[in-house]
């Protein structure tokens, strides 16, 4: 069997994850389908570890690859405080690039507390964009952890900033010649800065809902966009799901850009978008904490028993929530296309 760009389907993944993963009696967290980072027992706090690797952008690689490592820690309810990042460069790279991916590192962190501690450069053959793996650590007190695979039936919903934010900015970095001549400049650099507005960072809105009280899982949704995160969700808490359409919220930058590009923003990356289940008494506290902060928040459904599916509500009818068997922009690099 050949695959895909994207991620591996799940149940080649979990067949993997069940027949090679070795486990010590500290290890809280294991590896697991739709579960963010590893847990680690440490004492009185949980060490939080997660690594991820940033492949389709080649501006602002950097920045991306801290921020987004630093999300699936905050979704944990745990502090992002150190990284790591292993450095894949393309043959010919320039000393210039280097020091402005090394300076880009430096910013990202320092946005959001973040200690550089350690990794590994080296120039390597056969690629022909740097690619970045990271490895983010943060801690959080043992009775505050919170687990992807934690949604109960009958929790609300929660869904911040709304879909296909990453993958706005990326269509716009990738392509602009494609974007300003269908759209203009302007409309382009609204696009572009989608990494800094809404944000790529979830940290913020994680650990502030975490404060609030009542929170019993959290996912931020990359590739596969937030239908897919909606899915992991969950599988890894073994419910089901009843999606509102009417709450699924999209920015106007959002959907012109994927609409010019025909992908569907349900299944685009989507990294910056946080989904929160939290107790229905709760959840009026959540949202409102979140849009305190200027952040857009809204319930776009409810935690279901498993044996309900995971279903999208659509003028009335339920249908089965839509499946992305890749990522909406991997797809677009993998058949090498651009605007029609």
């Amino acid at each position: 069997m050949r695959f895909r760009v994207g991620k591996l389907p799940q149940e080649v993944l979990e067949r993997l994850l069940r027949g090679y993963s070795l486990l010590d009696g500290r290890v809280v967290v294991g590896p697991k389908v739709g579960e963010d980072c590893a847990v680690i027992d440490f004492g009185e706090k949980y060490l939080v570890v997660k690594t991820d690797p940033v492949t389709f952008a080649t501006e602002d690689i950097a920045w991306y690859v801290v921020n987004i490592n630093a999300n699936d820690v905050a979704t944990m309810g745990a502090r992002p405080k150190w990284f790591l990042c292993t450095v894949l460069l393309p043959e010919g790279v320039g000393g210039e690039e280097v020091e402005a991916l090394f300076a880009s590192m430096k910013h990202a962190a320092e946005e959001l507390g973040v200690s550089l501690c350690g990794g590994h450069t080296e120039i390597t053959y056969g690629l022909e964009r740097p690619i970045l793996v990271g490895q983010m650590l943060g801690e959080v007190e043992r009775e505050k952890l919170v687990r992807s695979d934690g949604a109960r039936p009958g929790d609300v919903l929660l869904l911040t900033k709304g879909l296909a934010i990453e993958a706005t900015a990326l269509l716009a970095k990738e392509f602009p010649e494609k974007v300003r001549e269908t759209f203009g400049e302007e409309f382009l650099e609204r696009c572009r800065n989608y990494l800094r507005n809404p944000g790529l960072s979830v940290v913020p809105e994680a650990l502030r809902a975490c404060g609030v009280g009542g929170v019993h899982a959290m996912h931020d949704p990359t590739e596969g966009g937030v239908a897919t995160g909606l899915r992991e969700l969950a599988h890894a808490s073994g419910v089901g799901m009843e999606v509102w359409e009417e709450g699924l919220f999209v920015s106007e930058e959002t959907r012109a850009i994927c609409g010019a590009f025909g992908i569907d923003p349900l299944g685009a990356i989507s990294s910056g978008a946080l989904l929160i289940a939290v107790d229905p008494e709760d959840a009026p506290s959540v949202r409102e904490a979140v849009s305190a902060m200027g952040i857009r928040c809204k319930e776009i459904g409810v935690v279901k028993e498993s044996s309900f599916g995971v279903k999208l509500k659509r003028e009335g009818r339920l249908l089965d929530l839509p499946e992305f068997g890749r990522d909406e922009v991997a797809g677009l690099f993998e058949r090498g296309e651009v605007c029609p």
